[in-house]
C-alpha cells in the first residue's frame, strides 16, 4: 500500500497558526531523526549504529521488540526512512518532504510504502485495515508537526532547535 499525505505548516489565513522558517522546519525533522523517542509514541529507546555523511543506521527499541532502519537526510529538503526487513518484521518506507511553493506557504509531505496490499487486490478486511493504518499514519504525522512546532515555540529557552 502507498499512502500520500500533505500537511500545511504555515497558514497566511490563519493568524493564530505561528509560522515555522523552512530552517526551524528542517531542524525539527533532524531532532526526529535523531531523538525519535521525542516523537514516537512507545519507543523506548534509539540506538544510533553507524552515521556515513547524510545516512544513519538506527536501531529502534520498543519493550522486547528491536526494529532497524536507515535514514536518509537530503540536507534542507527530505527525510526518508526505510525500514529493514527481518524475519519478524516487513520493509517499508516513510519519507518526509519540504514543500515551499513560495514565500510565505509551507508545506510537509509525508509519503509512506508498505506491504500492504493496494486498495484493488484487497480484501474487504485488509481495506479496513488499510484505512486504520492511514488514519494512526496521518494522527501520528500531525503529532510530529505540533512537537516540532512545540520545541520552535513552545519552549524556545529549552529546545535544541535554538
Amino acid at each position: 500500500m502507498n499512502f500520500e499525505h500533505l500537511i500545511q505548516i504555515n497558514d497566511p489565513l490563519n493568524p493564530l497558526l505561528e509560522s515555522l522558517t523552512r530552517e526551524q522546519l528542517w531542524e525539527g525533522l533532524v531532532l526526529r531523526a535523531e531523538q525519535p523517542q521525542l516523537f514516537v509514541l512507545g519507543l523506548d529507546s534509539c540506538d544510533i549504529l553507524a552515521r556515513d555523511g547524510d545516512t544513519m543506521e538506527r536501531e529502534l527499541h520498543y519493550g522486547q521488540a528491536t526494529v532497524r532502519d536507515r535514514v536518509t537526510l537530503t540536507p534542507g529538503s527530505s527525510v526518508r526512512y526505510d525500514i529493514l526487513p527481518t524475519a519478524d518484521y516487513v520493509g517499508g518506507s516513510l519519507t518526509m518532504a519540504i514543500e515551499q511553493p513560495d514565500a510565505v506557504q509551507l508545506f510537509l509531505r509525508f509519503t509512506y510504502s508498505t506491504t500492504l496490499p493496494d486498495n484493488e487486490n484487497a480484501t474487504p478486511d485488509e481495506r479496513q485495515t488499510q484505512e486504520i493504518v492511514k488514519s494512526a499514519y496521518r494522527e501520528s504525522d500531525i503529532d510530529t508537526v505540533r512537537l516540532i512546532r512545540q520545541f520552535v515555540h513552545g519552549r524556545k529557552d529549552q529546545s535544541p532547535l535554538h
